[in-house]
């Protein structure tokens, strides 16, 4: 492995999934402007996801339905002939 190529500046921030609000506590050089209070009473800097394993239909076993239309529709004005 080679020296000196990783960072060194890990430390605990909260990742938050906005979709269902399920939020977990772990290390990261991610950078954020915003913080939240966690369960043990410190303040960490917060990490807002689309998605995560909660709420990621292959976790879930559960189909969702997206925006499937309003991106096609957004596709075909972009690519259509003018």
């Amino acid at each position: 492995m080679k020296q000196g190529i990783h960072p060194k500046n890990y430390r605990f921030v909260v990742f938050k999934d906005m979709s269902n609000g399920f939020a977990f506590l772990s290390k990261s050089t991610a950078s954020s402007k915003e913080t939240i209070q966690w369960e043990d009473g410190n303040e960490y800097p917060l990490i807002k996801l689309e998605i995560s394993n909660t709420s990621h239909p292959f976790f879930t076993g559960k189909n969702v339905m997206l925006d499937t239309a309003g991106r096609i529709d957004k596709f075909k004005k972009k690519y259509a002939k003018k």
